[in-house]
């Protein structure tokens, strides 16, 4: 079932302009998101003869959660799109009292989505959270992105986009036929992949949900152990506003763990799941726009306005890591030799550095029309497409307070007086986990990104300046990452789990299931 059948159909020539979108909103309304109103909502509730509304919101868990509506009564169906609803703060994050919990929830149209499971015709909404005085609650993590988007372009003029990469394992039961080679599963096809039909599934899914997807392949960490297939994938989307971003990665992580439910398969995101087989990480590519135009190339060249930000990211890459990578085991997948960033540093299309500038169609040549002769050749600027890629963060992340941090390093970059400088020192043009590089790398003196949720709390509160300041993110909230983060007590865990396997796999369980 990949598009609930109760679904009317929609008359597509009436429809042109979204005619192509798997949105059915976008395609019944005409619409583009941005534009849905109340009465859109209403509209095609009624004509889709939709039978339950839901409110989904993100507690502190970093987990979407429900608030179901039987859609029986017109007037009803107005005041709760009109008022939202009241939830108990205290039961959804650990920084609202018992005695003062009351909160609202109030829905964001543009988020409307069908939901592609339920056998009942149902509209979801994601909801922000307001307080008794009908303000927005400044320490929401949602709400904290919204105030570090605001802040960015406040000080540049400019606007902040962002995408992720959602990597996972699937888990699956042991088959004797056409096994994939262990650590060598990267863009592998069926019937070497056995979970490809089940990830093109999900990104269906998604993107009937309105999620912007760039695309999925199997990934390179595959093995087998207690007659299970453990088989990693990857969902890739495409940039947009960094709110949206967020939203898109919070749903997206919901359905493949729901569409798995209904396979009966497990899947984890977990950074890492076992010693020497590669971890999961959920890299976010950054972009900066004006007037629609990509602002980091110029003639073919990154340019001082992409250097700035990745400035920014290099001065406050140990901090970040406070909000990208939140449980102990996020410091095992932060190892030498698995492609994932141990070193403060950036460099061009190099996996093993902490920014990375992937290749980006700035080159002048049209490669389809070459490789096509009856092609004419075109003039698209595919410079519009190059990101910058931060590649530390994974699943463990609470998605929101993530992209606000990395909105606000990138700011920071336009801050301060030397980022070009900062930039210019800590870009590397090797890779630096390579045996043959050591001396070159010792001579750049890069910093070490940390090895410990302790120690990244401990960056945090170094640097804490930079994210409270615009009044972006509230003390409290800094002071709360902080303290989860040290109740993990792990400041020595790499030694005192080295040689003891036991130690590690219980470490596994206990986050098997985080984000």
């Amino acid at each position: 079932m990949l598009i609930p059948k109760t679904l009317k159909s929609v008359n597509l020539m009436e429809n042109k302009t979204f005619a192509t979108s798997l949105n059915p909103l976008v395609r019944h309304l005409n619409k583009n998101p941005n534009d849905f109103t109340k009465k859109d909502i209403i509209r095609f509730i009624r004509e889709q003869e939709i039978k339950m509304l839901n409110f989904r919101y993100v507690a502190g868990d970093g987990r979407l959660k429900s608030l179901n509506f039987v859609v029986s009564d017109a007037a009803y169906l107005e005041q709760i799109l009109s008022h939202g609803e009241r939830v108990d703060g205290s039961s959804l994050f650990s920084f609202v009292e018992a005695g003062s919990s009351d909160l609202y929830v109030i829905p964001r149209f543009k988020t409307a989505f069908v939901d592609p499971f339920s056998e009942l015709p149902t509209l979801c909404l994601l909801c922000s959270y307001y307080t008794k005085d009908g303000k927005p609650l400044e320490i929401s993590p949602e709400y904290i992105l919204k105030k570090a988007a605001k802040s960015f372009k406040d000080v540049t003029g400019m606007e902040f986009q962002a995408m992720g990469e959602l990597e996972y394992y699937v888990v699956g039961e042991k088959e004797d036929l056409f096994l994939a080679t262990d650590q060598k599963g990267y863009h592998e096809s069926s019937p070497f992949a056995k979970f490809e039909e089940f990830r093109m599934e999900v990104m269906y899914r998604i993107a009937c949900a309105g999620g912007m997807v760039k695309y999925g392949h199997s990934e390179v960490g595959n093995f087998t152990l207690d007659d299970k297939i453990y088989e990693q994938n990857e969902i890739e989307f495409l940039v947009t506003d960094v709110e949206d971003a967020a939203n898109q990665l919070i749903i997206a992580k919901w359905i493949i763990r729901k569409l798995a439910y209904q396979y009966g398969l497990d899947v984890t995101f977990a950074p890492k799941i076992t010693t020497g087989k590669a971890g999961s990480g959920m890299h976010i590519h950054t972009r900066i726009v004006k007037d629609g135009l990509n602002q980091y190339v110029t003639d073919g060249k990154l340019n001082d306005t992409a250097k700035k930000a990745i400035a920014g990211y290099m001065e406050y890459a140990t901090s970040l890591t406070a909000f990208g990578n939140m449980n102990p085991t996020s410091y095992l997948r932060l190892v030498p030799h698995q492609e994932a960033p141990t070193t403060v540093c950036w460099g061009d299309r190099n996996r093993s550095v902490l920014v990375r500038v992937p290749l980006g169609w700035t080159a002048k040549e049209d490669m389809v029309a070459n490789e096509n002769p009856l092609e004419k050749p075109t003039q698209s600027d595919g410079s519009q497409k190059q990101t910058v890629e931060f590649r530390c963060p994974d699943c463990s992340a609470d998605v929101y307070l993530l992209l606000a941090g990395l909105t606000v390093a990138a700011r920071s970059g336009f801050e301060m007086p030397n980022a070009l400088e900062i930039a210019q020192k800590t870009y590397v043009d090797i890779n630096i986990h390579h045996t043959e590089h050591k001396d070159k790398v010792a001579s750049f003196k890069l910093a070490s990104l940390p090895a410990s949720c302790f120690e990244s709390a401990e960056k945090l509160n170094e640097q804490r300046e930079v994210y409270e300041r615009h009044g972006v993110f509230p003390p409290q909230i800094i002071d709360g990452v902080i303290k989860d983060l040290k109740k993990f007590d792990d400041k020595n865990l790499r030694a005192e789990l080295a040689g003891h396997p036991e130690k590690m796999m219980a470490l596994v369980r206990e986050f098997y299931y985080c984000g």
